[in-house]
């Protein structure tokens, strides 16, 4: 049975002299698996629509293994050939192939996933928003989509929608006002301003038209990103070796990343 979708590769590995395996993921599917045969033959019209980071109308069936297809016919929609001349922003979109690999399910509609993500591309393509903007907005929306969503709307203790300063609770995924932070939670709380206190409920709560629509200071946009990432590595259990490696190479870190 042939299936026509779109989707985005989100990874490929070279199988034998001439074929690959690409990570796929698809509005109607999720995450899928496919080979690609012929794809290492420079006359192959499948080559370039299944390269990574390649957003493309895909024609599968299934193969032999139930979870695995087989491309028969790939067309470039969007190759996003701009992230390309820019190392900072092509390792950032690397990082967002890992993260919807872990995030997103096998076999469910992911939408909205691969929406956030390609508007994300988009945008570093086009230089038309700060990279770490970016990065806070695909990470929590995401985070958001797989049910991760954190409590954002008032102070966990007494209720109150805004203060001077705003405690952020990672491993909880909670707001804290000054007068109600405890001892014991202070060590692991992030001191948040009133702007990063709203560009992070504006992660979570904008219309999907307006998520990436605000503006931050760099200073503040570090700060936001040390939240979104804290708040990840708390729920997802985990970190992530393509985002340790851009914030090396984008100057965010000293600590260069593993060699595995």
């Amino acid at each position: 049975m042939r299936l026509t979708t779109h989707g985005l590769i989100v990874k490929e590995q070279t199988v034998g002299e001439k074929d690959k395996l690409v990570t796929a993921v698809t509005a109607d599917m999720g995450l899928i698996r496919a080979f690609v045969k012929g794809a290492k033959n420079i006359r192959s019209p499948k080559g370039a629509a299944t390269q990574l980071l390649c957003y493309s109308q895909l024609v599968v069936y299934s193969g032999k293994n139930k979870d695995t297809f087989i491309i028969d016919e790939a067309k470039v929609v969007d190759m996003f050939s701009k992230l390309r001349r820019n190392v900072e922003n092509m390792c950032l979109a690397q990082y967002f192939c890992e993260l919807a690999m872990h995030i997103c399910p096998h076999g469910q509609p992911v939408e909205n996933q691969l929406k956030v993500i390609l508007n994300g591309l988009y945008l570093l393509s086009e230089n038309k928003r700060h990279p770490l903007l970016v990065k806070a907005c695909v990470e929590m929306r995401l985070m958001c989509y797989a049910g991760y969503q954190p409590q954002l709307t008032m102070c966990s203790g007494c209720g109150c929608y805004e203060s001077d300063n705003m405690y952020f609770i990672p491993r909880e995924g909670i707001l804290t006002c000054d007068k109600c932070i405890s001892q014991e939670k202070l060590p692991y709380a992030l001191l948040l301003g009133k702007g990063v206190t709203r560009a992070l409920r504006h992660t979570i709560y904008a219309e999907e038209s307006k998520l990436f629509s605000f503006n931050l200071p760099e200073e503040s946009l570090i700060l936001l990103n040390t939240a979104t990432e804290q708040f990840m590595n708390y729920m997802l259990e985990r970190d992530f070796q393509t985002l340790t490696f851009y914030k090396f190479m984008a100057g965010y870190s000293k600590t260069p990343p593993k060699v595995i």
